[in-house]
């Protein structure tokens, strides 16, 4: 599916070259030319006065009756028998985009002795597909790949969402792949057109400087996963009468043998379940700064989170780091010390319940997400606050 050029009608304008958002279009010895850094985004065909520009489709194998799909599918998640709180942030999303399209929620859970799969029918499912086997306990990709694909040839669901956990973003590209779907990963925002009936995925695109919404309006099912922490659960019990069915599923089939399970011995507060985080920037200006930090999260007994910027300049370690390319965080209170707010640190905490922002740039983009915005110099602020904390601790 290249970028055609009709030579016979190029007029050497101009006009495509600054359309192009990765500068892959040139002129040169009187000759438009393309470079490789063109991913065929299309901006640059609809600003050519002569139509000189084409991207040519390429024809499907199989044509897809969008009419016998139907339904809203959550690729539920378990580790060690407990369903994780994605799962329920998943339930949540779907009930929303399922009502728009007037359909039912089907929750899929595979694994082996799972605490309470009830609980899925009250968090959003009307219906709950237990596949309950031993050799399912622990995440395969093999056979949790073939179970769900099966599934979904067999029964037809319009759209399919996983989380973009470790094990979401290995299984659910996988079984697009098997059935012959896209899928759109690190959904941030989920929507419906329900005149054409399409689910609407927004995500960061471009290095996160822009929110792209993508669809998938000739190929069944629509598949997205949505990152852990931007969704909500629902605030109310869903009033179900669904119930939990027990599927069958032929043997199994699993080259990678599970040999056992070792926890992380870490004493750190994980970030990502974290009621409360505080999160440092390139506003401290040097490593030694996180001591500030540092010290404030440990008064609040709240997790220590980095921004992108200083966890690039090898301030801190990455598994502190915030934002598109780290964690994606929801706690009840998020501060912000000396972090500007770039877009793609910003998709990662908005859905804070409560966000304070400390900075000394009264323009910065985190101001426009925060509940309490602080302008001022973080050397003097944060330690009048750690000072002010200590005080009313010790009354």
């Amino acid at each position: 599916m290249p970028l055609r050029i009709d030579y016979d009608r190029c007029t050497l304008c101009g006009e495509c070259l600054p359309a192009c958002p990765f500068g892959a279009l040139g002129i040169r010895d009187d000759r438009l030319y393309v470079l490789e850094t063109c991913n065929l985004c299309g901006a640059c065909v609809p600003v050519c006065p002569e139509d000189a520009l084409s991207i040519e489709e390429v024809k499907r194998t199989k044509e897809i009756d969008p009419s016998e799909w139907c339904g809203v599918w959550v690729a539920a998640e378990q580790r060690h028998g407990k369903i994780q709180s994605s799962t329920y942030e998943l339930l949540g999303a779907a009930r929303g985009v399922a009502e728009k399209l007037e359909v039912q929620v089907t929750a899929l859970l595979l694994g082996s002795d799972v605490e309470n799969p009830e609980s899925l029918l009250a968090a959003g499912a009307d219906e709950v597909f237990y596949i309950k086997d031993e050799n399912l306990a622990h995440f395969g990709l093999e056979p949790y790949t073939k179970i769900i694909a099966d599934l979904i040839l067999e029964r037809k669901p319009e759209i399919v969402l996983g989380a973009a956990t470790f094990i979401g973003r290995s299984l659910l590209p996988r079984i697009a792949v098997r059935v012959h779907a896209g899928l759109t990963a690190d959904c941030t925002g989920l929507d419906v057109d329900t005149e054409k009936r399409l689910l609407l995925q927004t995500r960061p695109a471009f290095g996160g400087n822009i929110m792209a919404t993508i669809i998938c309006p000739q190929h069944r099912p629509q598949m997205a996963t949505v990152r852990p922490k931007v969704m909500k659960p629902l605030d109310e019990p869903y009033d179900s009468n669904g119930t939990v069915t027990e599927v069958s599923v032929d043997s199994l089939s699993n080259r990678v043998k599970f040999l056992e399970f070792v926890a992380d011995d870490t004493s750190q507060i994980n970030i990502a379940e974290a009621d409360i985080i505080v999160t440092g920037g390139r506003g401290l200006q040097d490593p030694k700064n996180f001591a500030l930090i540092e010290e404030l999260a440990g008064l609040l007994g709240s997790a220590v989170g980095a921004s992108r910027a200083a966890v690039d300049a090898g301030w801190i370690n990455y598994s502190h780091q915030v934002g598109q390319t780290g964690r994606t965080v929801s706690p009840k209170l998020y501060i912000a010390v000396g972090v500007s707010g770039a877009i793609q640190h910003l998709v990662g905490m908005q859905s804070s319940d409560f966000i304070i922002a400390v900075n000394k740039d009264p323009n910065a983009p985190i101001f426009k997400v925060a509940d309490v915005g602080i302008v001022g110099d973080l050397f003097e602020v944060v330690p009048k606050l750690i000072e002010e904390i200590k005080r009313r601790k010790e009354t």
